[in-house]
């Protein structure tokens, strides 16, 4: 990992995301124990800075910082001086002089996290850029397949289930406006899957040069060979304009109807990165299927993050601080 800020997947590599879900084992233990804390960044600041709108990834970060023993300075967009007027630049400023050692961005502009980096000291985590990447959520989805995966083949150390090769990812939905799709492809692709992209042309990127995938528009024709099949939210808005005729019409080609889960194949994973709108890219009742790993995904979100703040602010300090 670079060891300053992590802004996208590529800063990682394979060797980087396989070294962040090791982490991340330490942590899912530690969330086993009767007081799941441990005192790896004690004495640092962890500050949450959301420009959009969240539940799971705020309340994630904010979860995993306190768990590791952090201070968490929580900013919201809404109530701040950016409503008077106050510059993005100005607001980072006054939020670093404050002694943060850690900022966790999200903003609906791409590039922000990186821009934020040149007015602070602190390290610089991306929870969310526009369109561009969302490189935590790629990390838990990579390590909630490997735990899937090892489970499936009968063992608790999910170390074994680290092997992508051979498995085939569909990623289903607005991949034009998902940052959470451009991450996606490259940790999936990183470690051995292959990834099919599924959208309507409306809901496709416009060119698809440099990207390690597959593309159709026909879900039916890919979802029997799926390992996984993971949807995305209609992201309205970010697109600015009507890209689908109507949104049962939608559903109707590219949700994970009843009819369609029936036909995956046996021990096929279904993932969401929520928050999902039931009746439209997935039915109620599949949505809580045991297949489904939607609820799995938030949990493990938690270590994910440990591991990522862990690597950036306390790995210097050994593990022993994870032991105590």
């Amino acid at each position: 990992m670079n060891d300053r800020h992590l802004l996208s997947i590529a800063d990682l590599g394979r060797e980087g995301i396989e070294d962040v879900m090791r982490t991340a084992d330490s942590f899912r233990e530690v969330a086993g124990r009767s007081i799941p804390r441990v005192p790896a960044l004690r004495g640092k600041t962890v500050a949450t800075l959301f420009f959009e709108a969240s539940t799971r990834t705020r309340l994630s970060f904010e979860t995993a910082a306190k768990r590791l023993s952090a201070d968490v300075m929580s900013f919201a967009a809404s109530s701040s001086s950016l409503e008077k007027g106050e510059s993005l630049r100005d607001t980072v400023e006054t939020i670093d002089a404050m002694g943060v050692d850690a900022m966790v961005v999200r903003h609906r502009s791409s590039g922000v996290p990186a821009q934020v980096t040149a007015w602070t000291s602190a390290c610089v985590i991306n929870a969310g850029d526009g369109q561009h990447e969302h490189p935590t959520q790629a990390l838990l989805d990579c390590y909630t397949i490997r735990e899937a995966l090892a489970q499936r083949r009968g063992t608790e150390d999910s170390q074994n289930g680290a092997d992508f090769a051979g498995l085939r990812i569909g990623i289903v939905g607005d991949v034009k406006h998902s940052r959470v799709a451009r991450s996606n492809v490259l940790a999936f692709s990183a470690l051995g899957a292959e990834v099919v992209l599924v959208a309507p042309r409306t809901l496709m990127p416009p060119s698809l040069d440099g990207w390690p995938v597959k593309a159709t528009a026909d879900l039916d024709s890919v979802i029997p060979d799926l390992d996984v099949v993971y949807l995305l939210r209609i992201q309205a808005e970010r697109a600015g304009q009507v890209l689908l005729p109507n949104l049962d019409e939608y559903h109707e080609r590219y949700g994970l109807t009843r009819e369609r889960s029936n036909r995956l194949a046996a021990g096929a994973l279904v993932m969401h990165p929520g928050p999902m709108i039931r009746g439209v890219e997935i039915a109620p009742e599949v949505a809580d299927l045991p297949s489904s790993l939607v609820t799995r995904q938030v949990r493990n979100g938690v270590f994910i993050r440990s591991a990522v703040l862990f690597h950036l602010l306390g790995a210097a300090d050994s593990g022993e601080a994870i032991d105590a």
